[in-house]
C-alpha cells in the first residue's frame, strides 16, 4: 500500500503520500485522492444544484453512500414524513439526488439509517487506510478505524463527488500519548475533554493527532471513536489511531468489509498503518489517564471544562485578557456563578446520543446507572440511539425497556438534540445534562444551556436532577 522511503514516516504522511495525485505547488498543496464518502441531506443540496447546473456526473457513485440524519425526527412512532418544511424539502431533495445521480441511499424508513459517523463504521464502509472526506466535521470519527476523515465544505463537496479528489493543504502532525489505566466511571468521553481543556478550542488548528498510548489501546473501537469524533472541537482537521487486532476483529464481520482472500490480502496492508519510529511530529502532548476524573463543561465551549468534583472558574483568575472575555461571556450565557460546585447545578433536561456517545456500548454505560432507579421528577431525559441496528440491539439486549422503567424517552435513531434541526429543541432558560460534543450558544436551542459529559453522566445526573458525580454509583465501573 504504501511506497518505501528513506525517512521514517508519521501514519498521517503514509495516508497523504499514498493518496497524492500530484504536487500542486511549493506551498503544500497537493491533488488528493478521496476513498469514499458520506452525504446528507443538510450540506449536499447545492453541491448537487451546482452539478446539475455544471451538467456534470458523479464520478463514482459506488464511493458515496447518502445518509438521511439532521432534520429527520426521532418520534417513537417513525414515519417518512417531517413535519417541518424546510426539513422535509431537504430530505426529498436529498433523496432525488441521490436518484438521479445513483447514489445508494439510506433514507428514513431504511433499517440501516442513522447518524452518518455511526452508519458508515458499523456497515464497514470505513477500511484502515482510506482517506475520506464529507461535509460534516465529525467525519474525523474514522480516524479509530485508521482511515483519515475530515470535514469539508459545500462547494468541496461539489468538485468530490463530480472528481473523487481534492485539492488539499497537508496539515502538521501532532501526537498524543495517553498513558496509564483510567479510573473506574472515567471514559474515553473524559480522555477527550481533558484534552480539549489541556490545549484549547483551537490548541490543534492546523494539525492532524495521532493518539497512541497504552490507555488507547485498552480501548475498545467504540470508545476510541468518541476520541477521534471530538479531536475536532480541539480544531483538529483530522485524527488517527494505528489500527490493531480490536480494528480488525470489529471490521470482521461488518457487511461491506472485505471477505476470503481480500481480507486476508487487505489485513496484510493494514498491519503496516503506524508511525516508523523516529517520525517526526511537530507537537507532542502527554496526558495521564490515571488522574482524569468525569467532566463536564460548564461554559459555551467544549474547552470550558473541569472535573465534576469542581468548580465553576473565576474570570477574574485568567490572566488573558480574551480569554477572561470569553469565560464572562460563557458565565452570563449560562447563569452561573464563579466557585459554584458543578455538581450542585440542578438540570431540567438529560440526554443522551449524537455521533460522538450514542452506539451501543454507550447506551450500555448508562442503563447501568439507571437500573432500578428512576430520573428526577423535574427532569425530561431522552435517548436517541446512533443508528436503527443500534436501536434493535438495545431492545434485544434489554437495555431499552431499562431506559423506560427509569423515565427516559426510547426514541428512533438521528442526530437529535445535539443540533435541534429537527423537532428535538430545547426552550431558552433550559439546562441539558447532555453527551454531545457541542455546547455552543443555542446549539440544542435558543437560549439552551448545554453541558456535555459521558452517557453515564447523563444518567447520573437525570436521576439526581443536577449535574452529578457517577463515581458516587457503587455500579461505576461503567466502561468495560
Amino acid at each position: 500500500m504504501f511506497e518505501d522511503a528513506k525517512e521514517p514516516r508519521t501514519l498521517y504522511d503514509k495516508h497523504i503520500d499514498s493518496h497524492t495525485i500530484r504536487e500542486l505547488d511549493e506551498h503544500g498543496h497537493v491533488l488528493l485522492y478521496i476513498d469514499r464518502q458520506v452525504a446528507n441531506e443538510y450540506t449536499s443540496p447545492q453541491a448537487f444544484s451546482g452539478l446539475r447546473e455544471a451538467r456534470r456526473k458523479v464520478r463514482r457513485p459506488s464511493a458515496t453512500l447518502g445518509v438521511v440524519d439532521h432534520v429527520n425526527p426521532t418520534s417513537p412512532s417513525r414515519t417518512a414524513e417531517v413535519a417541518d418544511a424546510g426539513g422535509a424539502r431537504q430530505v426529498s431533495y436529498f433523496g432525488q439526488n441521490c436518484a438521479e445521480f445513483g447514489i445508494e441511499l439510506f433514507d428514513i424508513l431504511d433499517g440501516r439509517q442513522g447518524i452518518e459517523h455511526v452508519v458508515a463504521p458499523e456497515q464497514g464502509f470505513i477500511l484502515p487506510g482510506m482517506v475520506i472526506a464529507a461535509g460534516d466535521s465529525h467525519t474525523t470519527t474514522y480516524g479509530a478505524l485508521g482511515a483519515f476523515g475530515f470535514g469539508i465544505g459545500t462547494s468541496e463537496i461539489e468538485h468530490l463527488l463530480a472528481t473523487q479528489t481534492l485539492v488539499y493543504k497537508k496539515l502538521k502532525a501532532m501526537r498524543v500519548v495517553v498513558d496509564g489505566a483510567l479510573a473506574p466511571a472515567v471514559t474515553s468521553k473524559d480522555v477527550i475533554m481533558a484534552l480539549i481543556g489541556r490545549i484549547g478550542a483551537s490548541g490543534a488548528s492546523g494539525y492532524a493527532i495521532e493518539f497512541c498510548g497504552s490507555a488507547i489501546d485498552a480501548m475498545s473501537v467504540e470508545a476510541r471513536m468518541t476520541i477521534c469524533n471530538m479531536a475536532v472541537e480541539a480544531g483538529a482537521r483530522g485524527a488517527f489511531m494505528a489500527p490493531d487486532d480490536k480494528v480488525y476483529a470489529y471490521l470482521a464481520d461488518k457487511p461491506r468489509a472485505p471477505k476470503g482472500e481480500m481480507w486476508t490480502r487487505a489485513l496484510a496492508q493494514w498491519r503496516e498503518l503506524y508511525s516508523d519510529p523516529g517520525a517526526h511530529f511537530d507537537r507532542v502532548v502527554t496526558l495521564d489517564a490515571g488522574e482524569l476524573g468525569p467532566m463536564v463543561t460548564w461554559g459555551t465551549s467544549p474547552d470550558q471544562v473541569v472535573s465534576i468534583d469542581g468548580s465553576v472558574p473565576d474570570p477574574q483568575k485568567e490572566p488573558d485578557l480574551l480569554k477572561r472575555g470569553d469565560m464572562q461571556r460563557a458565565l452570563r450565557y449560562m447563569a452561573l456563578e464563579p466557585g459554584t460546585r458543578l455538581d450542585t447545578v440542578p438540570i431540567t433536561h438529560a440526554f443522551i446520543g449524537s455521533c460522538t456517545n450514542s452506539r451501543i456500548e454507550d447506551l450500555r454505560s448508562a442503563a447501568k446507572v439507571l437500573r432500578g432507579r428512576k430520573v428526577a421528577g423535574h427532569v425530561r431525559a431522552m435517548i436517541v440511539p446512533g443508528s436503527t441496528l443500534v436501536k434493535r440491539q438495545a431492545e434485544e439486549e434489554g437495555l431499552a425497556q431499562q431506559f423506560i422503567d427509569a423515565g427516559f424517552e426510547w426514541r428512533q435513531s438521528g442526530c437529535s438534540m445535539c443540533l435541534a434541526m429537527n423537532d428535538d429543541v430545547l426552550a431558552p432558560g433550559d439546562r441539558c445534562a447532555s453527551s454531545t460534543n457541542r455546547n455552543f450558544e443555542g446549539r440544542q436551542g435558543a437560549g439552551a444551556r448545554t453541558h456535555l459529559m459521558s452517557p453515564a453522566m447523563v444518567a447520573a445526573a437525570a436521576i439526581a436532577g443536577r449535574l452529578a458525580d457517577v463515581r458516587e454509583d457503587d455500579r461505576a465501573d461503567l466502561e468495560d
